[in-house]
């Protein structure tokens, strides 16, 4: 990764930004363009739509998945892109990428992180404590089903695929399903609020809980991805947020060091304070073991140092 450049570059004429085309993408894509737009108001910015692997195998197993065998899943196709020239910029949730990316390509930067928590939405009960025992609760992640089993290993897990709006309709219609797990960011860049406990959707009531879980490394924040040298990559780093920079300087260096990607079992919360940072990590093994957790603070400034601190905590 690379620090972002100090001083603003010359405004690009055009910008062609590459996105996976679900909703969710498309309002992290908009907002994208309208930081760059904001940055380069002379500028001509568009929004191409790339369907990805992940959007094609849709009966492909996530949570079985080993890391290895998940890796680029959402991101391969948009990095092909950017290296043909066929766009500029890939706008990617963060928290997709894998932990290397193809050669010639860099992640230019990140616009601010939005809430990183995960939300349970349920059609009857009004928190994680209300299901009853043997409730079943979708996801396809990893990282969710091994924290909430720990919490409460009576329930069951069941995969769920889709975007943000599929998976609302399954869980409508399912006769198995009590509720489902999905990210704070993604629900409220769609329009979704939760401020009474609740959300609507097409007619259905949903219970919403924000729930004590890690998050995923990257979660809550949109990357910027360019290829590694050239007008495109300045022009997505002048619209970096710093702080979050930081923040996922640090988690992808501690993936780096784990040696996994985005399916992999650990959560992670990074949070900066007057130039101090701390991570707090939670990672899981076989499935008899514990988890592993760790907690460390450090210098803003050093947060690959901080993630080496955590790594050997571990």
């Amino acid at each position: 990764m690379i620090a972002p450049t100090s001083a603003p570059p010359d405004s690009p004429a055009s910008l062609i930004l590459g996105t996976r085309g679900s909703g969710l993408a498309l309002a992290q894509a908009d907002l994208a363009a309208a930081a760059l737009i904001k940055a380069f108001p002379a500028a001509e910015i568009s929004i191409r739509k790339i369907t990805t692997s992940g959007d094609q195998k849709l009966d492909l197993s996530l949570i079985k998945q080993t890391p290895a065998g998940a890796k680029g899943l959402f991101t391969k196709e948009l990095e092909e892109a950017l290296l043909s020239g066929e766009i500029d910029i890939a706008v990617h949730s963060c928290k997709d990428m894998p932990g290397e990316m193809l050669p010639g390509l860099t992640l230019a930067s990140v616009l601010e992180r939005a809430p990183s928590e995960d939300v349970l939405l349920s059609r009857t009960a009004p928190g994680l404590d209300a299901l009853p025992s043997g409730a079943r609760i979708g996801t396809s992640s990893v990282r969710r089903a091994r924290q909430l089993l720990w919490k409460r290993p009576d329930l069951g897990v069941e995969e769920i695929r889709g975007n943000v709006h599929t998976r609302l309709r399954k869980l409508m219609t399912s006769d198995t399903l009590e509720g489902t797990i999905l990210a704070r960011a993604g629900l409220e860049r769609l329009g979704f609020r939760m401020d009474e406990g609740r959300i609507e959707f097409e007619g259905n009531t949903f219970y919403t809980e924000i729930l004590d879980l890690l998050p995923a490394i990257g979660q809550g924040a949109i990357a910027l991805q360019t290829r590694a040298e050239g007008r495109a990559s300045e022009a997505a780093r002048a619209v970096n947020h710093l702080p979050t920079w930081l923040a996922i300087r640090a988690e992808r260096e501690l993936m780096r060091l784990l040696q996994g990607d985005c399916n992999l079992p650990v959560g992670v919360a990074t949070s900066e304070t007057a130039g101090s940072m701390s991570m707090e990590v939670i990672l899981f093994g076989p499935e008899q073991e514990p988890p592993r957790h760790a907690f460390v603070e450090g210098p803003a400034a050093e947060p690959e140092a901080l993630a080496a601190a955590a790594f050997n905590a571990l």
